[in-house]
């Protein structure tokens, strides 16, 4: 994993030869890129991850200097600076991005506009005292009974037009159900719903956006309504406290606690909420519409199996989520990758961008419905932070593709329409969105029970076992004694998945799920391809694809997912395997074979008839190949193999745990960031409650205590409490799983992390390891 430095590097990462004359805040010169860079202009709003996709593959931390930024667009910068919300404040988030004149601050102080810290700008300890008062309410035990209303209603709009075969899914459905539900939920009445969605774009007109001078006085007269609407909602609501929603529930926990919950806490947080609770979801539902409709492999894909439909919503929301950018402060003086950032400055993380960072996401040009990582989009933030309402809006989009996959399958959007979003950094959705359908095509003219058809989903991230794809066995080949390749396929002939080197997938058949690693020739999309060595003493997982598979059969697939990337940036490369290993590495050697770097691959096992894809490895890669065969008395000499390594050197390796133990051992004088390994498998991870021991993890960011009991792993009871963390393997092989500890001592189980890192205490694997004491401290 490409981590962002903790140092400054010595270097500026900028290209020089293309500068402005233009200096940034901390002397660096200003790139061409950097100063065209305008989020106001309409390429931005139409495609952010494409507006500044030469920042991700050039300059990914950059000063705007018409916006007077620092911007952020690569996946693990945006998530660092997330994570630390004392370095990097909240407390510009809700600030005007474009300064107010005078005449807009005599307005709003005509309005009597008095907006101070909410949720989403306050910091530490403020923050997470009041976040954990009012909490309950997003629970997703409290959030689940939402549902049949949201259901209702999405049958009742759609009634209204299912028989007309044209609607503006936004102006008919798309922005007035989640007002409704988010009225509901805060225990706002309905009677001002009206008036809230030209209030609502004031708002974001006013705080994110760059309207002219004459512009801002008639948007603070918008504003200041606002702010007088919802403090008179808030007045009618204190006099009668005893009222069920969020709102109320604010208004109790202010009468009980002052100090925590104060007044002008309130009065700020009625108006924020009555604009951010509805407007996010209703982008994000239109912005997930138009991206099915407009691929419509992955609509067909959830009209033919809607148990997709969870992780397709994270998918719509990594590619166009509603939020596409945030803003943070920096406390002091920073680096953000390569790039030392002065105190005092101020930060726009690009969210958008982050979500296509193809250094995190495998092909993140591409819809995938499948995709297993999509949950891990920063569309809601990462951290302390991170978006309250999340399951609530997840919740709704779910309902809404639901019932639209089921009712108006061939449904599409209208030819060549155009889309407008509303200019501003932030909140992107379009204004409209105009689909057509046949009327009688309708499935329930045919089948009226359709319509009242049950529908139901977990509250929360989407189950990993229903992320997967219908695939056939195309070929079987037999690799030597003891192996297997097997050959994958789509059913119906469309392109596999891109993969890259280094990545694995999850076979599924038989009520077996094991991970091999893809080592096919990866330009080739017609097929997978992996190796699976028969294990005659393992779990019955590899006797079942080697004995039982046959050509022709059907098994689902969930990936590919690469947690062992290849960093294409080093000079030279060593690739070392023991047995099995090789298939990642076969991967890696093509690649650097493609690109012209220098390598060699050093392969050690029993015997030639024992040994995975020689014969390929022998014709691709004959003058880099070194073979060290055990039966005839040759032996892998880690010494010479990696005599040469220096800091502009990449080692990779695979194999069991004695290899690894050894490169290990040899790399300890080694600059870090040379050595990577990946084992080809672990021990049983299965918890003997009568061996374990219970503990307790205090999360310092959320300020609460996670009971772990004995028969539970660290990530199942982070999960039980509405704790995401993403998971992959659930086997300590991948390192999806990790969380930053900052107090306790660990008892590390799993196969990733090194033995340098291990003895840091500072990260662990939450799938596995386990406190070696009574508790730990981790920062989430």
């Amino acid at each position: 994993m490409n981590l962002p430095s903790s140092q400054p590097t010595g270097r500026c990462p900028v290209d020089h030869r293309a500068m402005t004359g233009q200096v940034a805040p901390n002397g660096c010169p200003v790139s061409a890129g950097a100063a065209a860079f305008n989020p106001f202009e309409d390429a931005y709003m139409q495609a952010p991850a494409d507006y500044v996709r030469w920042s991700r593959e050039q300059e990914p931390v950059f000063w705007s200097p018409q916006l007077g930024y620092w911007v952020v667009t690569r996946y693990e910068d945006v998530k660092a600076v997330f994570r630390d919300n004392l370095l990097f404040s909240p407390s510009v988030a809700l600030e005007k991005i474009t300064p107010a004149t005078p005449e807009v601050m005599q307005v709003l102080q005509g309005y009597g506009f008095a907006m101070n810290r909410t949720m989403v700008n306050e910091d530490e300890p403020d923050h997470m005292a009041r976040r954990r008062l009012l909490m309950d309410a997003f629970l997703p035990a409290r959030l689940a009974t939402f549902e049949p209303m949201v259901r209702s209603l999405a049958r009742q709009y759609m009634d209204r037009f299912i028989d007309k075969g044209r609607a503006d899914l936004v102006a008919e459905m798309f922005y007035e159900i989640p007002l409704n539900v988010a009225l509901k939920f805060l225990g706002v009445p309905d009677d001002d719903a009206a008036q809230l969605r030209e209030f609502a774009v004031a708002h974001t007109l006013n705080t994110w956006g760059r309207p002219t001078a004459q512009e801002q006085i008639q948007i603070a007269h918008d504003v200041g309504r606002f702010w007088q609407t919802a403090q008179e909602i808030l007045d009618h609501m204190r006099a009668q406290p005893d009222g069920e929603g969020w709102m109320y529930e604010t208004i109790r926990q202010h009468l009980a606690h002052p100090d925590v919950v104060p007044e002008s806490y309130m009065r700020s947080m009625m108006m924020a909420i009555l604009a951010a609770a509805h407007e996010t979801t209703s982008n994000a539902t239109a912005n997930a519409f138009h991206t099915l409709l407009s691929h419509r492999t992955a609509w067909a894909a959830l009209c033919e199996n809607p148990a997709l439909i969870p992780n397709a919503v994270e998918e719509c929301l990594r590619v166009g989520g509603s939020i596409i950018a945030w803003r943070r402060l920096a406390t002091d003086d920073a680096v953000i990758g390569d790039v030392a950032i002065p105190k005092g400055s101020r930060i726009l993380l690009l969210q958008a961008s982050a979500n296509f960072d193809p250094l995190h996401f495998e092909n993140p040009q591409e819809v995938d419905v499948y995709r297993e990582s999509a949950v891990e989009h920063m569309s809601f933030g990462y951290g302390a932070h991170q978006c309250m309402g999340k399951n609530i809006a997840r919740m709704q989009m779910r309902v809404f593709i639901e019932e639209f996959t089921r009712r108006l399958p061939h449904l599409h959007l209208v030819a060549d329409q155009s889309f407008s979003y509303l200019s501003n950094t932030s909140f992107r959705g379009p204004s409209a969105l105009l689909a057509e359908w046949d009327p009688a095509l309708n499935p329930e003219r045919q089948s009226p029970q359709l319509r009242e058809a049950p529908g139901g989903f977990y509250v929360g991230p989407p189950p990993k076992d229903a992320i997967t794809r219908s695939v056939v066995v195309r070929e079987k080949h037999a690799e030597g004694d003891g192996l297997c390749r097997i050959v994958v396929a789509d059913p119906k002939g469309a392109p596999v998945p891109a993969w890259s080197a280094g990545a694995h997938l999850d076979l599924i058949a038989g009520g077996f799920r094991r991970k091999y690693s893809v080592c096919g020739l990866a330009d080739d999309r017609s097929s997978l391809q992996i190796v699976v060595q028969r294990e005659t003493n393992g779990r019955g997982g590899s006797r079942h694809f080697c004995d039982t598979l046959a050509v022709g059969d059907a098994l689902q697939l969930a990936g590919p997912k690469n947690m062992f990337k290849l960093d294409e940036s080093a000079e030279r490369f060593i690739l070392v395997a023991g047995g099995i290993g090789i298939t990642p590495i076969m991967a890696m050697a093509d690649r650097l074979k493609f690109l012209g770097k220098p390598y060699s691959i050093h392969y050690a096992g029993r015997a030639r008839e024992q040994m995975a894809l020689l014969g390929r490895l022998e014709r691709d890669h004959a003058s880099a190949l070194h073979l060290y065969l055990k039966r005839e008395g040759q032996r892998l000499s880690l010494t010479n193999a990696l005599s040469e390594v220096n800091a502009q050197t990449r080692v990779y390796a695979c194999g069991p745990d004695r290899l690894i133990d050894e490169l290990e051992r040899h790399s300890e004088a080694w600059p870090a960031g040379v050595l990577h390994f990946e084992h080809f498998h672990a021990e049983s991870q299965v918890l003997d409650p009568s061996r374990e021991h219970a503990f307790v993890v205090r999360l310092k960011d959320s300020n609460m205590d996670v009971e772990v009991p004995a028969d539970r792993t660290l990530l199942q009871a982070l999960q039980s409490v509405g704790v995401d963390v993403p998971c992959d393997c659930g086997e300590g092989l991948c390192g999806t799983c990790e969380v930053a500890v900052l107090e306790g001592e660990v008892d590390h189980r799993d196969k990733v992390l090194t033995k340098s890192e291990r003895a840091t205490n500072s990260r662990m694997l939450a799938c596995c390891s386990r406190a070696a004491g009574g508790k730990l401290v981790v920062a989430l």
